[in-house]
């Protein structure tokens, strides 16, 4: 017999008795089984990520201070050009000039009036920065609750297959309750993630609120102090 028969033999037999290779399941694989419930999940996490990113975009924007705006204002106000002073700060357009002009605007009114209109117009440009912000939170708690609610469903759905085969396998519990369980992880994870979303960009809509009141202040006391 030769080398090469023995060989060829050899690797039949071990073709024949070789058990198959589990490749396990692709996180895609999982998703899939994962059912109908997972399409609202999948929509709450391109909205977080939509939400986030539209949001995060506009607050950086209104971020955005001139560090010389109220000293700019002041010497303006020094040689009593106010109508330079408006202009200055409708050309730099942002939450803070918007303040400072609102206060500008209302010169020649008692500090109380001008003080108040400041605080409207601060409370309008919160509620910009803030606009759909609360839907973050929304989908946070929402994910979970649809992740929870494929589990069930898919439990109800294997004790139903157990009771229809007439069969208490450990396989079929398992493979009708480890799928299902996808769907509450997937929702756990995005509701995470939008929580975390919702958590920065308050803390950003904070900062920026902060320096929203420094700016007013300043521009008070350009008011309430006698111009030099």
């Amino acid at each position: 017999m030769s080398l090469l028969t023995i060989f060829l033999q050899t690797t039949v037999a071990v073709a024949t008795t070789a058990k198959p290779v589990d490749q396990g399941l692709s996180v895609f694989d999982l998703v899939i089984k994962g059912g109908v419930i997972m399409i609202p999940i999948l929509l709450l996490s391109l909205l977080s990520v939509f939400l986030f990113v539209n949001r995060l975009l506009f607050i950086n924007k209104a971020s955005k201070i001139d560090a010389n705006l109220v000293n700019n204002v002041k010497d303006m106000l020094v040689k009593e050009d106010i109508k330079g002073a408006l202009t200055y700060c409708d050309r730099i357009a942002s939450p803070f000039a918007k303040i400072v002009h609102k206060g500008l605007s209302r010169l020649g009114s008692p500090i109380r009036d001008i003080e108040s209109a400041i605080e409207n117009t601060a409370r309008v440009e919160v509620y910009q920065m803030e606009k759909n912000v609360n839907l973050l939170a929304a989908i946070a708690a929402l994910a979970p609750m649809f992740g929870f609610l494929g589990t069930v469903v898919g439990m109800i759905r294997a004790f139903y297959d157990i009771s229809m085969s007439d069969n208490i396998s450990i396989g079929i519990i398992a493979s009708g309750i480890y799928v299902k369980m996808v769907t509450s992880a997937s929702g756990l994870i995005v509701g995470v993630i939008a929580y975390i979303f919702y958590t920065y960009l308050n803390t950003k809509i904070e900062r920026t609120v902060n320096k929203m009141e420094v700016t007013a202040i300043e521009f008070l006391d350009i008011l309430y102090k006698p111009i030099i």
